[in-house]
């Protein structure tokens, strides 16, 4: 018997993600792959898959999908709500908990409770095309598998392995909310007025509806220029904030361009990364400035406890 999703809803902004591709910024290749670091490690733990595995990242409602073929395991992981038809029974699901589904299953993603990103890893391997060692869709470039397309209602996605192993497995893991950004100063952080840092540091702002794998664009107070608006184009990287003319911030995220004119204010610690790109459209947001030694800090002990997390599941 053959191994098959069909994907009869395809939700929305729903592709394949890993772990993304290094080492390609010189010819213009951002690194992509999951938005959410440690809901995508935790996706494929539950399912007995080596970490880095392909899943299914979607964003606010994710795909309906049925299942043709033999007993699979698969987890869903962020702060999701769908069900999982079997039969004429409907399951409500929980995240962070495998189950086994079987031949004529549906699984229903119906949305993210206000946050953006979730996870669907299943035990085992999808067969899809990898690019520069990564699956991982970059839809603004139309790099990675899929043609570097967005999944469609009426594809089906063929598996070319399933796990042997099919425990169930689960984890109490809860999403924590952030308001507070924490981000270091940026190359040009004095090109901009002391009225300018103040209100970037203590003022609110707002998600925009325009934001997406490529950036975070936030609408709120002006931040004031007093150099220059446009600098010749450098390197970005990821979480880097520019500030365009109109003084509205733009936050780098997972698929930005590699370099940009605009003046960088800051940069997002990596620590609060996971979760600032959970932040919903319509959501505030604020910075807190930390220096670069607290930061370092921080993200390893941010990386010791998602290892922890692991070992435990």
């Amino acid at each position: 018997m053959s191994n098959y999703f069909e994907i009869i809803r395809s939700g929305i902004n729903t592709t394949f993600q890993d772990k993304g591709r290094d080492n390609l910024y010189h010819i213009g290749i951002p690194f992509s792959g999951a938005m959410d670091n440690r809901n995508f490690l935790i996706a494929n733990k539950l399912v007995n898959n080596n970490l880095y595995s392909a899943v299914i990242e979607f964003a606010y409602q994710g795909p309906l999908l049925k299942y043709t073929g033999n007993k699979i395991n698969l987890a869903i992981t962020g702060d999701v709500i769908f069900s999982i038809k079997k039969k004429d029974t409907e399951i409500e699901g929980s995240c962070y908990v495998s189950y086994q589904i079987e031949n004529g299953d549906e699984i229903n993603i119906i949305s993210t409770n206000k946050s953006v990103y979730g996870y669907l890893a299943i035990g085992g391997q999808f067969d899809i095309k990898f690019q520069w060692n990564s699956c991982s869709i970059n839809t603004k470039a139309n790099i990675g598998s899929n043609d570097g397309k967005k999944l469609e209602a009426g594809q089906k996605i063929k598996l070319k392995k399933i796990n042997l192993n099919q425990d169930i497995k689960k984890t109490n893991y809860i999403n924590t909310k952030i308001e507070n950004i924490r981000v270091i100063k940026g190359t040009n952080f004095e090109y901009f007025s002391e009225v300018g840092k103040k209100i970037f540091y203590n003022s609110e702002f707002t998600v925009s509806k325009l934001s997406d794998r490529m950036g975070m664009r936030l609408e709120g107070p002006k931040i004031e220029n007093i150099v220059n608006t446009n600098i010749k184009s450098e390197g970005l990287i990821k979480g880097v904030i520019q500030v365009p003319a109109d003084g509205k911030p733009i936050i780098m995220l997972s698929d930005h361009g590699t370099i940009g004119g605009y003046p960088k204010i800051g940069v997002v610690a990596s620590v609060d990364y996971d979760r600032l790109v959970q932040i919903s459209t319509g959501s505030k947001i604020k910075f807190k400035e930390i220096k670069l030694s607290d930061a370092e800090t921080l993200f390893k002990l941010y990386e010791m406890e998602t290892q922890n997390l692991l070992s435990q599941i």
